[in-house]
């Protein structure tokens, strides 16, 4: 284990390695947070890890707070009551601690500080970013305790509109976390299926990255790595919860995931978001579920990259067919649903979600165009478990 460890500034500064959480009072110093407000989940704000981290950082003289009014999808209210407790606690930056939405509701709180715009303002289209006041954004430290968004390396959070049943995308370059405190130990107590969703999560991040078109190697070659150790790790990291080796590259490879999407997204998470805001799944299963049938409805033209990918990954097989049959035994190892009936999605919102897709802003990045017929016929497909699209 003591090699599974580094110092990294790509694409922010990250601490990697067990035990590295030791150092949160020590980050807090160096970046000149005094009155940090620690956001997190009403799981995770339950359990003796969160009070022995708060209890280490007063120890050490930080007046800390905590907020974890945050829902598993987090809604715009999250978002307002966490600025209500940031302003009422003089908080000066933020600790992100948790998986994506305590990361998401975390980031975006720093960032609304000094905002007097409304935060959908800020949704990421075109050049909204530039509008806002960078003066008083605070200071972010990510600590990530779920192996699946990524959010700790993203500059944006996702938030639910509740008015218009829709995800919507906050981006601000400061939104990146200044110092990221990434302790594979903070994912042992994970259970088997929460590693599985998020873990698909992470995958879905480099298999869209890497089948995104437009010419960006370095995404790229993050996204196989972060393939690999998906394809190695997470059928261990869910059979065995302490195999620390296992939670490390699970961790690092959701952080991969992240990064490599700076070169797109694609249908698995446009299909994904309306099913989350309509039917508050949860976003790394539903993934999970949507990504063999976008495979097969990507196939013509991704068939190339897929049988690069299949020879790095070694795979039996070769081309679109060993990664599809990857893919499924991946899904039934692990207990992840085939259809989005088992997350309880019916048919009942099929227009409503075939409408929603497209307009989704990852879908811009899809190797085919979506529209509302495609995006139909693809949430049919899911519902029915049929991969003949």
């Amino acid at each position: 284990m003591n090699e599974l460890s580094g110092n990294w500034n790509y694409p922010t500064d990250i601490r990697f390695g067990s035990g590295r959480i030791a150092e949160l009072p020590d980050v807090c110093a160096e970046l000149g947070i005094q009155r940090p407000l620690l956001v997190t989940d009403p799981g995770l704000a339950k359990l003796p890890l969160l009070e022995t981290v708060v209890g280490n950082c007063q120890t050490c003289g930080l007046q800390m707070g905590v907020f974890s009014d945050i829902k598993p999808n987090p809604v715009a209210s999250n978002v307002e009551q966490g600025l209500l407790a940031l302003r009422d606690g003089a908080h000066d930056g933020v600790i992100a601690f948790g998986g994506g939405s305590a990361m998401d509701a975390g980031k975006t709180i720093a960032f609304m500080a000094p905002q007097t715009r409304p935060m959908w303002d800020f949704e990421d289209v075109g050049d909204n970013w530039k509008a806002a006041q960078t003066e008083g954004i605070l200071p972010i430290v990510a600590v990530p305790t779920t192996a699946g968004t990524g959010s700790e390396v993203g500059r944006a959070g996702v938030i639910v509109n509740e008015d218009l049943h829709q995800k919507i995308v906050v981006f601000h370059p400061l939104m990146l976390p200044s110092i990221v405190l990434s302790d594979p130990e903070l994912t042992v107590g994970l259970p088997a299926h929460i590693t599985a969703a998020t873990g698909m999560d992470a995958l879905a991040h480099c298999l869209e990255a890497y089948c995104a078109p437009g010419y960006h190697p370095m995404a790229d070659g993050i996204a196989v790595e972060g393939m690999r150790l998906v394809k190695n790790a997470l059928p261990r990291a869910c059979a065995d919860g302490t195999d620390i080796e296992a939670r490390a590259h699970m961790l690092i490879a959701a952080s991969m995931g992240a990064t490599a999407f700076q070169k797109g997204l694609g249908a698995i998470h446009a299909l994904s978001h309306p099913v989350g805001a309509l039917y508050d799944t949860h976003h790394g299963l539903t993934n999970a579920v949507f990504m063999p049938y976008v495979l097969a409805f990507n196939r013509p033209v991704i068939k190339e990259r897929l049988q690069r990918l299949a020879a790095w990954l070694g795979l039996p097989g070769t081309g679109y067919t060993a990664v599809m049959d990857w893919v499924l035994n991946l899904r039934q190892q692990i207990g992840i649903p085939h259809t989005l009936v088992e997350l309880g999605v019916d048919d009942q919102r099929l227009d409503q979600l075939a409408e929603m897709a497209p307009r989704d802003p990852t879908a811009s990045g899809n190797p085919i165009p979506l529209n509302e017929q495609n995006s139909r016929e693809l949430f049919q497909a899911a519902l029915d478990g049929t991969l003949e699209i």
